[in-house]
């Protein structure tokens, strides 16, 4: 079971108890611990985590006006949040020489082009400096990563001496970019070779930050490589790749956290040079345990400036056709619908309701072009069977195809406001976990 659905089931249940007592927690307890534990996070981070979850759900005085469960959930959020590295890290937006170091398969040379659309975006210019010297096409992978982001680069193929090459690279490239990425090589393990190459390279450039790049599916392994690379040169953060296709996400991020060698800096999450993003604790758990993030909602929405009406629908918790096919003429923009409907706060819908292929989204695209304006704007309508028969035949599609898309909307639209409804508990959390982001 993925990490956060597991969380949030375990979450479900203690919240959905008829009475949280210490059997409800002992019961919770054990099957955190199971989620945590199959997730990799090192079995004695886990014990200790979950007992002391245990002893302050049954012994800490909560505020006065919040309940019980509220108190379980803040309980579990904080602990959570400690676990994975407590404080989120506040990348500084200036002028900067990064060496970025790693181990073979880690996604280094890609992290180039997250690290380097992120700065971009920040309105810095970014260029990249090839120093692996060893691996073959090494140089021309990371050309062409950087010129997919429109980032500079420099290579020198006919000299094999790393710290010689980042040094040449920054004097040519520093009067002209802001911030400069030194790739350097890697190993299939950490060793002493390894270690003496960085060393000169980071005493030639003298490095402003110094990340390792970690991949996800390594899990605990994590830890020791955190702390090998943060002996050899002294680490600023530890980036760590491939957390939307590792069951070991949380148990590499917990194992560098525990590991106190650096702080996880970034992490990243598809292949994307936008799927990036500086690492915040309380964030990332809030999403772990289904909260909403519903400032990112909005700020998708408000990138979208030609769909306002979107932006409008999710603000006032109100759908209707018009914004809904709005949503999916924004789709390739703004993210899928699963990505969307999670920030809200709806992390396990079925699969069936928000994994709809392309041609699944272009039938309801041509349905709803088929409608009247007025049945865009009053759903309602569009319940009529010979309404849903026109718009069928106008569409080319089957009535049942118009009912399975009037059925989902339905259940999107109760959603909606439902999140909507529920903002006062969402505010009383917010005030018990501040800094967590929830409006």
């Amino acid at each position: 079971m993925d990490l956060g659905q597991g969380i949030r089931k375990a979450l479900a249940a203690i919240t959905g108890a008829a009475l949280v007592d210490e059997k409800a927690v002992k019961a919770f307890s054990k099957d955190l611990q199971r989620v945590l534990i199959s997730n990799d996070v090192e079995v004695r981070l886990v014990s200790s985590l979950c007992k002391k979850i245990e002893e302050r759900i049954l012994n800490e005085k909560f505020p006065a006006g919040s309940s019980v469960r509220e108190h379980a959930v803040r309980v579990v959020y904080e602990e959570l949040c400690n676990l994975m590295g407590g404080e989120a890290y506040a990348p500084t937006v200036e002028k900067k020489k990064i060496l970025l170091l790693g181990l073979f398969g880690s996604g280094k040379t890609t992290s180039v082009a997250k690290l380097a659309k992120y700065y971009q975006s920040k309105g810095l210019k970014v260029a990249a400096i090839a120093g692996d010297v060893h691996r073959p096409a090494a140089i021309d992978q990371l050309e062409q990563v950087c010129k997919s982001v429109n980032a500079g680069f420099y290579s020198d193929r006919s000299h094999k001496d790393a710290a010689r090459i980042a040094k040449q690279g920054l004097e040519t490239l520093e009067p002209h970019y802001d911030v400069i990425v030194v790739d350097t090589a890697g190993r299939s393990a950490f060793d002493s070779e390894l270690a003496d190459e960085l060393k000169k390279i980071d005493q030639t450039i003298k490095a402003d930050e110094k990340f390792l790049v970690i991949s996800a599916d390594i899990g605990q392994v994590a830890a020791k490589q955190a702390r090998q690379f943060d002996e050899a040169v002294g680490l600023s953060g530890v980036i760590i790749t491939k957390m939307d296709g590792s069951g070991k996400g949380g148990g590499a991020l917990s194992a560098v956290a525990a590991s106190k060698a650096a702080k996880i800096s970034f992490i990243a999450s598809g292949e994307k040079p936008d799927a990036f993003e500086a690492f915040d604790a309380k964030k990332f758990v809030a999403r772990l345990c289904g909260f909403p993030d519903l400032d990112a909602l909005l700020s998708k929405a408000k990138e979208l400036s030609t769909e306002e009406n979107l932006q409008k629908a999710m603000e006032e918790g109100k759908l209707d056709y018009e914004t809904f096919l709005a949503q999916m003429k924004a789709m390739k923009k703004m993210g899928p619908l699963k990505q969307i409907m999670q920030m809200a706060g709806a992390y396990d819908l079925p699969e069936e309701l928000v994994g709809k292929s392309e041609e699944k989204m272009k039938s309801f695209e041509a349905a709803i072009h088929s409608m009247t304006p007025a049945e865009r704007k009053e759903p309602k309508l569009m319940k009529v069977r010979s309404r849903q028969e026109r718009v069928a035949k106008g569409a080319g599609l089957k009535l049942d195809d118009i009912r399975e898309m009037t059925e989902n909307f339905d259940r999107v639209q109760k959603m909606i406001k439902g999140m909507r409804g529920n903002r006062g508990f969402l505010k009383g959390l917010q005030k018990m976990m501040p800094g967590m982001g929830m409006k």
